[in-house]
């Protein structure tokens, strides 16, 4: 049907033709489309729904584009490093990436293509890109290029793009492939993302007091992004980085002070500032 719900008909003139669409937006959009809708019920397509499909592309195109290109030093052969050696909220995100393991895992499993696209395009536009990613930037482009803190970020994004050109080969095969060929691989690995497993939920990163406690900190960075963006509008700051955040917190058994004094030197890294004052 089109978007107002009227079946495609010659004589409304509301048909879409897939040869135009792939001829305009590429065969994955067409494909990621499919993907998106439930077909359960009536399935719409009309221009202004591709063109959300390829915002949405897009999204996850330049998501692997940006982890792809902060791998190109990066062996997982000899660079990998271990689960306890990993930063704290490096460790967060491979618990995260195991939570979209297996809900898109069991969405697949359940030929629940739609569920498999709302996941996917969440978790790269906003735990990925929103977040984590940005939280990162400067730690990759300014630590030592073969210290822990580095190769620690390195070997999260290397299994994110894993699984992530895993998890998308079902619906965005070309794209899929493409970033597969720009990926760093161990020897034995095949010659075509086609002959890949799915990724499996690894339960040694699962960690569900590490996951809350995050949780909880991106609650606060949340708060202070939109403080943040206020100054930014009455042009008190630029960047975020001219930013000095005081924090007031009320202490007691399970309270915001204790959590907040226990990182507040990564503080400044998660908000993105220069300072943080508790």
């Amino acid at each position: 049907v089109d978007e107002q719900g009227r079946k495609m008909s010659k004589s409304l003139g509301n048909v879409v033709d897939p040869a135009d669409v792939i001829k305009k937006y590429g065969a994955d959009i067409l494909r990621l489309w499919v993907a998106s809708t439930d077909y359960r019920h009536d399935m719409a397509l009309s221009e202004n729904i591709l063109k959300q499909v390829a915002d949405a592309y897009r999204k996850m195109r330049n998501t692997l584009r940006y982890l792809l290109g902060n791998l190109y030093d990066f062996n997982p052969e000899t660079d990998m490093v271990e689960r306890d050696d990993l930063l704290e909220i490096d460790r967060w995100q491979m618990h995260r990436l195991q939570e979209v393991i297996g809900k898109v895992s069991e969405a697949y499993r359940n030929y629940e293509y739609h569920v498999v696209y709302h996941t996917l395009n969440n978790y790269c536009a906003v735990d990925l890109s929103a977040v984590y990613l940005d939280i990162l930037k400067d730690r990759l482009y300014t630590s030592g290029a073969t210290s822990r803190e580095r190769r620690s970020a390195q070997t999260v994004l290397y299994h994110v793009a894993d699984a992530l050109i895993r998890m998308l080969t079902p619906i965005l095969s070309f794209t899929a492939e493409e970033a597969y060929g720009y990926l760093p691989k161990p020897a034995d690995s095949p010659a075509t993302c086609q002959l890949l497993m799915m990724p499996q939920v690894d339960p040694t990163y699962l960690d569900e007091d590490l996951a809350a406690e995050w949780e909880k900190l991106m609650e606060v960075r949340d708060a202070v992004q939109a403080v943040l963006e206020r100054a930014r509008v009455d042009k008190k700051i630029g960047s975020s980085q001219e930013a000095a955040v005081h924090l007031y917190a009320s202490g007691g058994e399970g309270a915001w002070a204790e959590l907040l004094e226990k990182h507040l030197a990564e503080l400044p890294t998660i908000f993105i500032v220069s300072d943080v004052k508790l």
